[in-house]
């Protein structure tokens, strides 16, 4: 209980810069924090998602069934967003009837599109996670800093120093310090396995992307020889 009082002591009895940057560093670890929760129930539900719909993709229905079970369930995240962005492109070039390598290259490069905006959606926050990661500990050193020179300075006005005047100012802007490693350690750890784990989800993306591919372009192939018969 002493411990907690001293220091919420050294905090209040801390220089204004100080205690701004503590401030400063505190909304940090508390906004990194919320963006790690929210990142990791977002990963989660993309990862079971995708687990989900590989299986029922593997299930030995048609495409056409899955699409409509999709869009009655107003699925749009995921996955499922790769898979209706490619087959829905299929579709209508099919309606055209156009060159089956055209087609092919059309349905590519709206799953790439669909693919480009859920990276997008799984990867934000990184940055701020990386920011505060890079950041605090040298924000935090700069309030140990300004703190210690700002004990000094006062040390200097008095004739004789001793060890009890030049602790509570040392100990105050020690803290600062402390704060940006609390502050940076948790976001470095969540940022390195939030990047593999969007890493991880790109590939399956990428894996199952070219699978649809190879899928559609048999599709693509068999009307354009059906229609040359």
């Amino acid at each position: 209980m002493t411990a907690q009082l001293s220091l919420g002591q050294l905090v209040l009895q801390a220089s204004f810069v100080v205690q701004l940057i503590m401030f400063l560093l505190l909304a940090a670890s508390v906004v990194s924090w919320a963006v790690i929760f929210a990142k990791r129930r977002l990963l989660g539900r993309t990862r079971s998602g995708a687990e989900a719909f590989e299986q029922r993709f593997w299930s030995g229905g048609t495409l056409v069934d899955l699409y409509d079970k999709i869009r009655r369930a107003k699925e749009d995240e995921g996955l499922v967003s790769v898979f209706v962005a490619g087959y829905e492109e299929f579709t209508r070039q099919q309606q055209h009837k156009v060159a089956p390598e055209d087609a092919l290259a059309s349905v590519q490069r709206a799953m790439r599109v669909a693919l480009s905006r859920e990276l997008d959606r799984l990867e934000g926050g990184l940055a701020f996670l990386a920011t505060v990661g890079s950041t605090s500990p040298y924000v935090g050193l700069f309030g140990t800093v300004w703190g210690i020179m700002t004990a000094f300075i006062a040390i200097g006005n008095v004739k004789q120093a001793t060890i009890a005047m030049v602790a509570p100012g040392i100990a105050e802007a020690l803290i600062a310090t402390a704060m940006g490693l609390f502050a940076a350690i948790p976001a470095v750890i969540a940022y390195n396995f939030f990047t593999n784990q969007v890493d991880r989800l790109e590939n399956r993306f990428n894996t199952f992307s070219d699978e649809l591919t190879g899928i559609l372009e048999r599709g693509l192939r068999q009307a354009g020889h059906a229609g040359g018969r």
